[in-house]
């Protein structure tokens, strides 16, 4: 009898494990952070935009700089706050790097954004991120 209860506790365990969401989707790496103040006065070491790409309300940007390691980068995603109201409405955005490190390697990494926060009215908006040549439509 106990041999039984033990393995009845050990199927509920087994399909309890295995029962997953498959529509929960990964959190963004950080906040987009909206300010004109900061827009224009975040650190603005070099910095090369090598891709930006929309799942959700997250933006992956693929992104490279000379240092170390890039352990100690201090990198966000800044909006400068205003919209223009084309069709559709445009931001624009800044991918701010504060970077100290002396090293002369060339370092790649990848950081998510949540965007939820640059939603305007309708169901899309143009991002124009500075020094990348690409506008990124972001629908919601």
């Amino acid at each position: 009898m106990q041999k039984i209860i033990i393995r009845m506790l050990l199927l509920l365990f087994v399909i309890v494990a295995c029962n997953s969401d498959d529509d929960v989707t990964t959190a963004c790496d950080q906040f987009i952070i909206v300010s004109d103040t900061q827009f224009e006065n975040a650190p603005k070491d070099p910095v090369t935009i090598n891709s930006a790409i929309i799942n959700d309300d997250c933006i992956t940007i693929n992104f490279s700089a000379g240092g170390c390691d890039g352990d100690s980068w201090e990198v966000k995603l800044i909006d400068s706050g205003g919209v223009s109201f084309s069709l559709p409405p445009q931001r624009n955005l800044r991918l701010s790097l504060k970077n100290e490190e002396l090293c002369e390697a060339f370092i790649t990494r990848e950081l998510t954004f949540d965007i939820g926060a640059l939603q305007v009215s309708g169901n899309q908006v143009l991002l124009n991120i500075q020094n990348f040549d690409q506008q990124i439509l972001y629908e919601y």
